[in-house]
């Protein structure tokens, strides 16, 4: 079966069903699924046939304690370095999963079948895979790439609204850092027709993916080209942070909201191409107000994992489908919105 993209000619993205095509895809030998609790109910027809490891639902158990537990039973089920472990999950499954079978025994190989939308678009490609520690996002990570990743568009149709919606701010800021047309296609859509229209969602998915494994195929590592896909995230591990009840995609678009807001302050974006952001993300559901005053989220982007000798390296949308990536103090960064 042919990928409908390639990583670095290590990870093939497939866009399908995934009853279908894990039969085709799926190394020979021993596999062992990774999942969680909420999703073994919802997906168990896709887990019936492997050994499952299931950690807890949500964010708080994205850490180094969850991991720990997986490699006990790694251990227990005699888990080995021709075993393939295949995560069926979110960006929190993925994660874990990911992070754990790139460390355990110095390496397994897997791959993962992501049942959000944030998963699909984001989370499951390109090879980061990380925890928490302290509520600090991803500070224990690897780069590792997944042999294989299944998005099926299907699996999204039990998806809460708001999970569903979470996933659609990393769609539309794929749309403002390189693709235009997605972003207008976005724009002509409405929120319904996004979830009940099967080709128009994965369509969505296919131009969302393509985005993010055309960057990640010119920078794995995020020496550079990369860090583009981090558009808002800097103040959006900020607001996770002080305000743990906003999942990922919510504080995503609250942070291209205000990164937006500063992209037009420093003369790189105009105000029309601001507002036609601002209006996308208001219409698909968003609540652009910051949970908490700016003060204290600059607080915490001072920690942020990403500054190196001092610097932010701070995406700045420059139009629609077109960004920048500048490096800033923390101090010139919290100038932005004074």
């Amino acid at each position: 079966m042919k990928p409908a993209f390639n990583v670095g000619g290590r990870s093939d993205i497939y866009i399908g069903p995934a009853e279908e095509l894990l039969g085709g895809v799926l190394p020979a030998g021993r596999i062992v699924a990774l999942s969680d609790t909420t999703v073994a109910r919802c997906c168990g027809e896709l887990l019936a046939p492997y050994e499952c490891v299931l950690i807890g639902t949500g964010e708080r158990n994205k850490t180094l304690r969850t991991v720990e537990t997986v490699y006990r039973r790694f251990i227990e089920l005699g888990v080995d370095r021709r075993t393939f472990v295949l995560a069926v999950g979110g960006g929190i499954v993925t994660d874990v999963a990911g992070f754990a079978a790139a460390t355990y025994m110095r390496g397994v190989a897997f791959g993962f079948v992501p049942t959000t939308l944030l998963g699909q678009v984001d989370a499951a490609v390109g090879g980061k895979n990380g925890v928490n520690v302290d509520g600090y996002k991803n500070m224990a990570g690897t780069f590792t790439q997944p042999q294989l990743v299944i998005c099926d568009p299907a699996l999204l149709r039990t998806l809460p609204d708001r999970e569903f919606r979470a996933g659609l701010a990393e769609v539309v800021k794929a749309a403002v850092i390189a693709d235009a047309d997605l972003f207008a296609c976005i724009a002509q859509s409405t929120f319904g027709q996004l979830r009940s229209d099967a080709e128009l969602l994965a369509d969505v998915v296919a131009a969302a993916v393509r985005v993010k494994t055309d960057i990640v195929g010119r920078d794995e590592r995020e020496r550079g080209e990369r860090r583009k896909l981090n558009l808002g995230h800097t103040l959006a591990h900020a607001i996770e942070k002080c305000s743990p009840a906003m999942n990922h995609g919510e504080a995503v678009a609250v942070g291209t909201a205000l990164i937006t807001d500063a992209a037009v302050r420093l003369g790189v974006l105009s105000d029309a191409d601001r507002v036609r952001i601002r209006e996308l993300l208001a219409r698909l559901g968003f609540d652009l107000t910051p949970p908490v005053a700016m003060p204290l989220l600059l607080k915490e982007v001072v920690r942020d994992k990403k500054r190196e000798d001092g610097l932010l390296h701070v995406v700045l949308p420059v139009g629609i489908g077109d960004c920048t990536v500048r490096p800033m103090t923390p101090e010139a960064f919290a100038a932005l919105f004074d």
